[in-house]
């Protein structure tokens, strides 16, 4: 039997819950999440809960914000012109985009709120200071193809999925 180590390509169902039992996040109803494992492609606090385990197994871990998401940290929510993003786009609370900062270097924004002439971004993740309560049940484990370890991604059953 398999089991989740780096370089296998894990497939599982979850629930995301904050510490009031509040469901964050779920596949419940959708298709499982498959990551590769060791790759960075999930939260590290998660990753490590599920290291050696196998098809079969539920897990129940709380990852600290440290493990998650992150601390907050910056000037937290920032007003942008509603002029600032591109005509025709639709926008959503929750959205993340890429910025260039002033210093020519990328950074990933979230949009917070939506207003008629303002949009409220934040570089902080949503999720960012919470302690995050997973429910997980490992429903596949496989080999990473050597396509899959070089991409640092897992790929969907036709080969690419991003």
């Amino acid at each position: 039997m398999s089991t989740v180590e780096a370089g296998k390509v894990v497939s599982f169902h979850y629930t995301l819950t904050n510490p009031n039992g509040d469901v964050l996040d779920t596949s419940d109803g959708d298709e499982p999440l498959v990551y590769l494992h060791g790759a960075k492609n999930i939260v590290v606090g998660l990753e490590a809960a599920l290291d050696g385990k196998a098809v079969g197994d539920k897990v129940q871990t709380v990852v600290p914000p440290k493990e998650g998401y992150g601390e907050a940290e910056g000037p937290g929510p920032q007003g942008v012109p509603r002029s600032a993003f591109p005509e025709g786009v639709e926008l959503s609370v929750g959205m993340n985009f890429e910025a260039e900062a002033d210093d020519g270097s990328v950074m990933l924004l979230w949009i917070v709120a939506i207003g008629d002439d303002e949009v409220m971004v934040d570089g902080n993740h949503p999720l960012a200071g919470q302690t995050l309560h997973f429910d997980v049940e490992i429903l596949e484990v496989r080999d990473a193809t050597d396509e899959e370890k070089a991409h640092g991604h897992s790929h969907g059953p036709g080969g690419h999925d991003h």
